[in-house]
């Protein structure tokens, strides 16, 4: 943890929900599918889906700012992928990871794809989504997108989450082959995914393991979920004496370290073998 990191939680400690603060309600719209609501509690600012499905949270005073840690560990993607031409972000949020990812990863261009209108407008006004001529925000279904997309992308970040929480389209075989082909030659898609209770399997673990083997790399992290790395071809190196030392060079930038997310990365031939791979 860095300097600013600490300032940033003993903050968030005193002035969010640890300190016993109420959360105050500041926004609330409904699109198509159903409630959007925004509420802030010192310096944190929260996107819900319905009323209680807490999706994003983030510093007010910094958009790029990752409070949750499956978001952190999506960062590692960095280390295998020096130039990000472009990336393709399936699913925007309250579009805190792709603040990041333009911040701190330096793509030339990314691509965020989102279902819902209102969940555009929410990240634009309330989570200071930036500006940035680098990004195309696509207000349209990933599912009619994405077969558009082979090999078009460096970076495909999947992380496709509604009210009733992981949606049936990230789970679909045929979807996670087409994610996959979205790569160009060197890339890699990362996957924020639900855990099959404790077992340290991900849900879709046999689709998963049909589609790409089992020799892809894999972090669980403290929110239950797993994030998959999966690359276009062959298998990533896994150095982390390497990843530790580029965590470290990253650390006094981001205000945190991600080097907890290097300890967790394994072969998910490592896991907990589970009786339901789904």
């Amino acid at each position: 943890m860095g300097i600013l990191d600490s300032f940033k939680q003993i903050g968030a400690w005193f002035s969010g929900r640890l300190a016993g603060e109420q959360e105050c309600e500041i926004a609330r719209l409904r699109d198509d599918f159903g409630l959007i609501r925004v509420s802030e509690m010192g310096e944190l600012r929260y996107l819900y889906f319905g009323e209680a499905t807490e999706q994003s949270c983030g510093l007010i005073d910094d958009p790029a700012w990752l409070e949750y840690d499956y978001t952190r560990a999506m960062l590692l993607a960095g280390f295998w992928l020096e130039d990000i031409d472009r990336a393709l972000a399936l699913g925007l949020g309250g579009g805190s990871l792709v603040s990041a990812v333009l911040a701190h990863l330096q793509p030339r261009r990314v691509t965020a794809v989102e279902l819902r209108p209102g969940v555009v407008e929410v990240a634009r006004r309330w989570f200071g989504l930036p500006d940035d001529p680098r990004l195309e925000v696509l207000i349209d279904s990933a599912e009619n997108v994405v077969p558009h997309e082979q090999a078009s992308a460096d970076l495909v970040l999947l992380d496709l989450y509604m009210e009733g929480g992981i949606t049936a389209l990230q789970l679909r075989m045929d979807f996670l082959e087409q994610c996959h082909q979205a790569l160009r030659p060197g890339g890699l898609m990362v996957v924020n995914q639900w855990q099959l209770g404790h077992t340290g399997k991900p849900y879709a673990a046999e689709r998963l393991q049909k589609l790409f083997g089992d020799r892809y790399l894999q972090a669980e992290v403290e929110e239950g979920n797993i994030i998959l790395f999966i690359p276009a071809a062959g298998e990533l190196p896994l150095d982390q004496a390497a990843m530790r030392r580029w965590a470290d060079s990253l650390e006094q930038q981001l205000g945190y370290s991600l080097r907890p997310y290097v300890e967790v990365l394994r072969r998910a031939e490592d896991a907990i073998p589970a009786d339901d791979c789904r």
